[in-house]
This record gives structure tokens, C-alpha cells and sequence, in this order.
């Protein structure tokens, strides 16, 4: 006989929780396993994907779908996130969220929020957002498993996973001014913020596509970079602050180094 193995899971610490909510709110893309209806068997299916203010995963989906009508027939689903990258596909980082769909109704109040951001996030999701099939579900985490590479696999909780806090509401209505402002008018500040922070080389057209209380994302094309804050922030007028004296620093530490 074989000798036992012992648990292979590592104690879930700051730097697992951080790996993984960066999975989380950079990932465009995921695969969906649901459960078919009728027969009860697997069905694992590609979705575009963003994210909620708290970390909770959006998907826009199309009613004519397979997927879409397992997740109709039982909300359970598991959403797995992820780039392979180059080399070996299994020496990556990726993470298995079990979760419950719900559902957004075009007369949610959450719906026009929501989508914006979500089109913000996919903003080729535009062709095809507004036909009458298609329909948004938001994904509630409810445990996770994170795989960062061999021998780095961490068992993580809802809470793990997502931001709470009274504060989300207000930091949500803020986020779409400021990303605008800060698009509009502060180009220079965004190239700043991926070179300095997010450690990215060269400008190629950043720009912001979401705040949250965590921290802010940007794209570039096909490139995401998921930039997080020192510490939380506050409340909605934080942001502001905030993302100025990052602006100050990051121009700074460009200044005395250069471009990258």
C-alpha cells in the first residue's frame, strides 16, 4: 500500500486572498461548469466575465445558451478564471469559485450600473449587450479553491473573495465620474499609474475601466492590470484623494527614473 498523503492545502494567507481577488477582477473571460438540465450531467461552457464593486463575478449571457438554461434550472455553477500563459498551461495561477447565479433584471435597479460596468470591462461586449436574449447574472461566491502554481493550492471563503462594507454604494455611484474625468483629462496620470505601480513597459493607451473601495483596473487592448490600493478606501471623496496622491507619486518615480 501507498503511504498517506497529508492535506496538501496551505494556510490561506494575505498574499493568496490578494492573488486571488487579482484573478478575480482581471479576468475577462472564464469557463462556467453547470449542471444540464434534465439529465443531471456536467456542462462546461466559455463566458465573458467582470465584476461587481464587491468581487462578485458578472457574466452576460445568452438565453438561447446551454449553460444559461442550467444555471435557469439550478443556480448552482462553478466559474473557473485564469490565463494559461506561455510554457506549461498547469504552472499557472488560476482559482475554482462555486457559486449561485442570480439573475439581473432589466428593472433592477442594479442593472444599469452593472452593465456599465460590466461593458466598461468588455467593452466589445457592446455588440451584442442590448439584444433582447441576452442577460446579465451575477455570481455569488460562496467558496473558492486557488491553484498558483505547483504545490500552491489555498481553500478560500466568500469572505475571502469579496469586499463588504456600507461604503460600496456610494463608491459605486462615484466610479463612473471618475473614471470619465480621469479618461478624459488625465491621460498622462493613467500611463503613470501602469508604469510605477503596475510595473507595465512603454505607453500603449491605458485607460481606466473600473474603481472599487479595493483599488482600480486598466486595460490596454488585450492587457489588464489590476492596481491595488495601499489601504481601502474610506468612503467616495477617498477615492479622490487617493488616486491623486498616487497620481503625485507615480508621476514622480517616473520623473526621476523615466519612461519605462
Amino acid at each position: 500500500m501507498g503511504e498517506k498523503t497529508g492535506n496538501v492545502l496551505r494556510p490561506t494567507d494575505d498574499e493568496a486572498i490578494r492573488l486571488a481577488r487579482t484573478l478575480l477582477r482581471t479576468a475577462r473571460h472564464g469557463a462556467i461548469a453547470v449542471l444540464e438540465p434534465g439529465t443531471g450531467a456536467p456542462l462546461a461552457s466559455r463566458v465573458a466575465v467582470a465584476t461587481d464593486h464587491d468581487g462578485a463575478p458578472l457574466i452576460l449571457v445568452s438565453g438561447l445558451a446551454a449553460h444559461t438554461g442550467g444555471i435557469e434550472a439550478d443556480p448552482r455553477c462553478s466559474l473557473l478564471l485564469g490565463e494559461p500563459g506561455k510554457g506549461d498551461a498547469m504552472a499557472h495561477a488560476r482559482v475554482t469559485i462555486a457559486c449561485l447565479a442570480e439573475k439581473i433584471a432589466r428593472d433592477d435597479p442594479r442593472h444599469g450600473r452593472l452593465e456599465w460596468r460590466f461593458l466598461s470591462h468588455n467593452p466589445k461586449s457592446k455588440l451584442y449587450a442590448g439584444l433582447g436574449d441576452f442577460a446579465f447574472y451575477r455570481l455569488e461566491p460562496q467558496r473558492a479553491s486557488l491553484n498558483g502554481g505547483f504545490g500552491k493550492a489555498f481553500a478560500l471563503t466568500r469572505q475571502d473573495l469579496l469586499t463588504a462594507g456600507d461604503r460600496l454604494d456610494a463608491i459605486a455611484a462615484a466610479e463612473r465620474g471618475a473614471i470619465e474625468h480621469m479618461n478624459g483629462d488625465h491621460a498622462d496620470a493613467i500611463a503613470n499609474y501602469a508604469s510605477h505601480f503596475g510595473k507595465a513597459r512603454g505607453d500603449e493607451g491605458w485607460v481606466m475601466t473600473g474603481i472599487d473601495a479595493d483599488g482600480f483596473d486598466l486595460a490596454a487592448g488585450d492587457r489588464v492590470l489590476r492596481i491595488f490600493f495601499e489601504k481601502p478606501l474610506a468612503d467616495a471623496p477617498d477615492m479622490h484623494k487617493t488616486l491623486v496622491a498616487m497620481a503625485i507619486e507615480a508621476r514622480q518615480a517616473r520623473a526621476t527614473i523615466g519612461p519605462g
